[in-house]
């Protein structure tokens, strides 16, 4: 007997904020009628735990050393900028990409990134890591 898997969770990034340019007004209106009716279907069949647009503008910290700095942005070309996602709970990464397939706007330029969510940020278990074996 096989046990039931959990969902794993990916996020979907939806990067091109421009795949609009040269559509006419119907063809906007189709493809924005086509994105929701498939984030709708999706959230119904349970595979979308949630999804959001983003703003195009906003703040990026960064520092090193004591000293931080905020600065606007950010300032990503327009066809690698993100512009919204979805955090989809679903079996595999496979089932991830065939949904991320399925998005109305790749057909107008539009980029669909694909991210497993780690139970645990990478950097920090190769840190863990070096500092285990710093201490042995």
């Amino acid at each position: 007997m096989s046990t039931p898997t959990k969902p794993t969770e990916y996020l979907l990034l939806f990067r091109g904020s421009e795949w609009d340019k040269g559509l006419s007004a119907e063809q906007c209106q189709e493809a924005m009628d086509q994105f929701m009716g498939w984030f709708e279907r999706l959230k119904q069949q349970g595979k979308v735990k949630g999804g959001q647009p983003l703003e195009r503008e906003g703040k990026v910290v960064t520092g090193k050393n004591g000293r931080l700095s905020v600065a606007d942005g950010p300032f990503a070309e327009s066809k690698e900028a993100v512009g919204g996602y979805f955090l989809l709970a679903v079996d595999d990464l496979e089932e991830a990409v065939a949904i991320a397939k399925q998005c109305p706007v790749i057909q107008y330029g539009a980029i669909v990134e694909v991210r497993p969510i780690a139970e645990e940020c990478p950097t920090f278990q190769r840190v863990k890591k070096q500092l285990a074996a710093a201490a042995a």
